[in-house]
């Protein structure tokens, strides 16, 4: 890949060392221009049939692209509007109850713990270990797992012994997918949520659900609408989609879908695989960097999240991004957090440095 050509397609890296993806990534340039094409034939056209079949189009398009990076078939993976969407939509449809326990860990992002509330709700027990021991807690009265892919506040990753832990493992891959290599078969999980708007730069309120063929009959579709069905004439005898396309969204605008169908298409032209792996390179070396400047790393994977102790995170975010520089805050820890990108330079490093 060309990493300067990939930069190039972020106007917003001309102005700031933009180092918050892990929240939401840089809009390419490519994706407004979509947009207005998009808007602008909504306008002319009206919104009759053509229409319908361009959003149909899109989405189809969209899905193919997620099920690619998370090496999956197309009709295993749902279309929804967050991560956070994905992971209730696999909770709540389980029908957990009491006898029933979830094994997570202690710093799990409010996206997941929302769910996981609505099942103790449901009398669930809710079980809470450290990052580093979440196989050897799974025991009898385990049900599943639900944890990060990456960990969101400081970028470990799930241990690689979930894979065999013989119950369902439901993963949170918001900074996941278009950050690290996802194989959903090599990972063995049941269950994988990612977010289209983080680091794949598409627009807010996109995202996707994978369910592993041998586990989507455990996971009733709890709100099917529309687009869910596989025949909507026959009323309450009417059948829905026999795969995950049963759990899509019941709606996504045409705008926003090929907002992400063309941000996806600028990491593509760049080489996904040579995006994957940059990234995390290049936030190992940020991380050294801060460490040799005096600053205390949190512990930390080959992952494209770098955060570290401050005396007063949010009046230091507010004073880098005066600087310049674009960071996260993370609410009730003492930390920073940089998401580093494969669009990200030494001049980001520099200017983060500088300002710190």
């Amino acid at each position: 890949m060309d990493p300067a050509a990939l930069r190039a397609q972020f106007p917003i890296l001309e102005k700031f060392a933009y180092l918050n993806a892990g929240t939401d990534g840089p809009v390419p340039r490519a994706a407004h221009e979509t947009v207005a094409r998009e808007l602008a034939a909504e306008l002319e056209e009206g919104r009759g049939t053509v229409h319908f079949e361009r959003r149909f189009e899109l989405q189809d398009e969209l899905r193919a692209g997620y099920a690619e990076l998370l090496a999956c078939a197309p009709g295993d993976l749902a279309l929804t509007t967050s991560t956070s969407e994905g992971l209730g939509k696999v909770l709540g449809g389980m029908e957990l109850g009491p006898g029933d326990e979830i094994v997570t860990s202690d710093e799990e992002h409010p996206g997941l713990i929302g769910p996981l509330i609505a099942a103790r709700e449901r009398g669930v027990a809710i079980r809470a270990v450290p990052v580093t021991e979440l196989a050897d807690a799974v025991g009898p009265r385990t049900t599943a797992v639900a944890c990060s892919h990456v960990g969101w506040r400081s970028g470990l990753l799930a241990p690689e012994a979930l894979a065999d832990v013989g119950v369902p493992v439901i993963l949170d891959g918001a900074q996941g997918i278009g950050a690290v290599p996802v194989d959903v078969a090599k990972l063995r999980c049941a269950a994988y949520a990612g977010a289209g708007q983080k680091w794949l730069c598409g627009a807010d309120g996109t995202g996707m659900l994978y369910l592993a063929p041998d586990f989507r009959e455990r996971v009733r579709a709890i709100a099917p609408a529309y687009t869910a069905f596989e025949d909507v004439t026959r009323g309450l005898e009417s059948p829905l989609k026999p795969d995950v396309r049963r759990h899509d969204t019941p709606s996504l605008a045409r705008e926003v879908v090929a907002f992400s169908v063309a941000a996806l298409g600028v990491l593509r032209d760049a080489d996904l695989s040579a995006v994957l792996a940059r990234g995390p390179v290049l936030a190992a070396t940020l991380a050294e960097r801060l460490t040799a400047h005096g600053l205390t790393v949190a512990p930390r994977d080959h992952t494209t999240l770098v955060s570290w102790e401050d005396a007063d995170p949010a009046a230091s975010k507010a004073r880098l991004a005066g600087a310049g520089v674009m960071v996260r805050d993370l609410p009730g820890t003492p930390l920073l957090r940089a998401s580093v990108g494969a669009w990200t330079n030494e001049d980001d490093f520099e200017r983060l440095l500088a300002a710190v």
